[in-house]
């Protein structure tokens, strides 16, 4: 097999994987339904998933979040990430030929300095799927989004990346429902509903 000829099946065999983890999800609602939906649509029209050019080509592209979350303390992890104006899980775009959950492994050395844990509520598969447009410096584009769940605790050290955040903080469950929700992304607190329904199951 010519070297183009392997290149090709290993990225339509990712290309496929990918697909899969997304059919797998489980919607929490009927908003996660139609993203779910939407994202299946999109990775079916093309294979162009993969970002290239800051901040939006191609557009839509893939990003994986991972919410850091100490059960113990009742705890998230999220942080004022610079550019969006918002308090956020960690995370960032897939890089091409990069499996989701690797982003996750790469991203977490990156901008926390910690080894990612799964949570075993989802172990390497994505909680949640979201698909948002945003408008960062530079230009509109659409998100699209699996979100992890790594095992963290209040107490462990983390180093963040000052080049990306204001500031790293563990936001309580209270703390984040007396805050005004624009200050957060705007499908986290349905995130954190699945993320209970499934820990309690």
């Amino acid at each position: 097999m010519r070297r183009d000829d392997t290149t090709e099946a290993k990225s339509q065999s990712l290309h496929e994987e990918i697909r899969g983890v997304v059919a797998r999800l489980a919607p929490a609602d009927e908003v996660e339904e139609q993203h779910r939906r939407q994202v299946l649509a999109w990775l079916d029209s093309t294979r162009d998933i993969f970002r290239r050019v800051k901040p939006a080509t191609p557009d839509p592209h893939l990003v994986s979040y991972f919410l850091l979350t100490d059960d113990q303390q009742d705890t998230f992890l999220l942080v004022d990430h610079r550019l969006a104006g918002l308090w956020l899980p960690t995370g960032g775009h897939v890089e091409p030929g990069e499996h989701p959950a690797s982003t996750v492994y790469r991203e977490a050395r990156e901008e926390l300095g910690i080894e990612a844990e799964f949570s075993p509520v989802a172990g390497r598969e994505p909680l949640f799927v979201t698909v948002t447009e945003t408008a960062p410096p530079g230009g509109r584009h659409t998100d699209v989004s699996l979100w992890y769940v790594l095992a963290g605790s209040r107490g462990q050290p983390l180093v963040p990346d000052p080049g990306e955040f204001r500031e790293a903080r563990w936001w309580t469950r209270a703390q984040i429902a007396r805050a005004d929700p624009a200050i957060f992304d705007p499908h986290l607190s349905r995130m954190l509903g699945k993320y209970d329904r499934a820990r309690g199951a």
